[in-house]
């Protein structure tokens, strides 16, 4: 979680406790972990697709933003 924390502040230049979500993709497309600060302190939601694979938004600078119903249709709908 700190080394996830560590990306956002260093990599995206964004601070990991304001709120946003910051969604991470393994590298097989099968894991997606949610870090997010919750008021109290951050929380770390990880979901592994026995499966198949997450949809995902292509990026140019390693970074892109989504809506909220991108994300739930990004979680409930795997490839």
């Amino acid at each position: 979680m700190q080394g996830l924390a560590l990306q956002v502040q260093e990599g995206l230049k964004r601070d990991p406790h304001g709120g946003d979500l910051f969604i991470f993709r393994g590298r097989r497309g099968d894991l997606a972990k949610i870090l997010w600060h919750d008021g109290i302190g951050l929380s770390l939601y990880a979901k592994r697709l026995g499966r198949g694979r997450f949809i995902w938004p292509s990026a140019s600078d390693g970074a892109v933003s989504i809506s909220a119903a991108q994300m739930a249709y990004m979680f409930d709908h795997p490839c």
